[in-house]
């Protein structure tokens, strides 16, 4: 008779465990000690263990299967850690740990406007899936459309909050979008303002922008909005070379004015940690003098000439006019907006703005689809 293959074999720095798929798979004692069940407080869902503290390495003195779990005695210290063996498969290839929030984007094109999500603003206040579902369009359509919004300064703090705390940017927690008589912003007057995200010369500009629609009565003035990832996933393929460098140098960009003086640099194609598009960085009246080398710049301007022209065309760029009570929330890391002129005596335009992270949103996502690992 041939002995049955053994479970788990002792190894200099770990342990081999056989695994449902009947091949053997190593795991590093350090991290069996410090990711015992043990080692997290089921009150705070925090580590409670200290692997820092221990006087000396950890070393498995014997392991064990008992039924559907690996059994580990320690040598150095009196500690038995049970981990359950449906726990390590999760964590035998060294993969990521599932995240509910990880989506795939769906890129849209100008025709996108009758099919863009819309979630009534009381129906997110009170039900949590239509919460779930208003923020898993955000994620892979990258906007949606809350309606019914009340006329006050409330109901955007009040929706800000159903994903995470409102992000204030240099210009203060909130912004009003009207007719200034001495504006500090391009969106202040009642001028075409081009295609672009906002605040790209903050370090991390803020992910979700809201844009609450008070009134608009006004001639002209229609929103436009076109998908960053629709617009350089299309690139990518028209102009590898182009692509390459707006996804890999990085530009300035600036806000300055009496109170503040902004700065950053940003690619101007941002991309995930699978090398796919994520959105874009751009402003043309945020874009600082160009400070590359001007050998660079033979290749560099025209290559981002090119892409902003495409931004442009007719394929991308969805138009229609914001309804008083509509709100906006979109990507502003993977949406461009924008603003066709309007005749600014011919009525009443005001939008109330404001910001949410992007970290936050997911957060909250994650929260209302998942049981994370610690609820019972």
């Amino acid at each position: 008779m041939t002995a049955p293959p053994a479970a788990v074999e002792l190894k200099d720095h770990g342990v081999d465990v056989r695994l449902s798929d009947g091949a053997m798979h190593y795991f590093n004692a350090y991290w069996l000690r410090d990711n015992d069940p043990t080692s997290f407080s089921p009150m705070t869902r925090e580590r409670s263990f200290d692997i820092f503290h221990l006087d000396a390495a950890p070393v498995v003195d014997s392991a064990e299967i008992d039924g559907d779990a690996l059994i580990l005695r320690w040598a150095s210290e009196d500690h038995v850690t049970r981990m359950p063996l449906s726990w390590l498969e999760s964590f035998r290839n060294g993969a990521r740990r599932p995240d509910p929030a990880d989506l795939p984007r769906k890129a849209w094109y100008a025709d996108h406007y009758p099919a863009i999500p819309r979630f009534s603003f009381d129906a997110l206040m009170t039900e949590p899936g239509q919460r779930a579902a208003w923020i898993e369009a955000l994620i892979v359509d990258g906007l949606a459309i809350v309606t019914d919004m009340p006329d006050t300064n409330e109901a955007l703090t009040q929706t800000a909050n159903l994903m995470g705390a409102v992000r204030p940017t240099f210009f203060g927690d909130y912004f009003d979008v009207y007719t200034h008589i001495n504006p500090t912003n391009t969106a202040y007057t009642a001028g075409p303002l081009e295609l672009h995200t906002d605040t790209p010369a903050e370090e991390f500009a803020p992910g979700i922008q809201f844009l609450h629609c008070r009134r608009n009565s006004v001639q002209g003035g229609e929103s436009l909005y076109a998908d960053g990832v629709a617009v350089a996933n299309d690139f990518r393929k028209r102009d590898p070379r182009g692509f390459e460098l707006l996804s890999t140098v990085d530009v300035p960009f600036f806000c300055e004015h009496d109170s503040y003086d902004m700065r950053s640099r940003q690619t101007v194609i941002e991309l995930d940690r699978y090398g796919e598009v994520s959105g874009l960085t751009i402003s043309q009246h945020m874009l600082d003098l160009l400070d590359l080398d001007q050998h660079l710049l033979d290749e560099y301007y025209p290559a981002f000439c090119r892409f902003g022209k495409m931004l442009q065309e007719e394929k991308y760029v969805m138009r229609f006019m914001m309804k008083a009570g509509e709100c906006m929330v979109f990507d502003n890391h993977r949406i461009v907006h924008g603003r066709a002129g309007y005749v600014a005596t011919s009525g009443e335009r005001f939008l109330r703005g404001t910001y949410a992270d992007r970290a936050e949103m997911r957060s909250t996502y994650r929260a209302l689809v998942s049981e994370g690992r610690f609820k019972a």
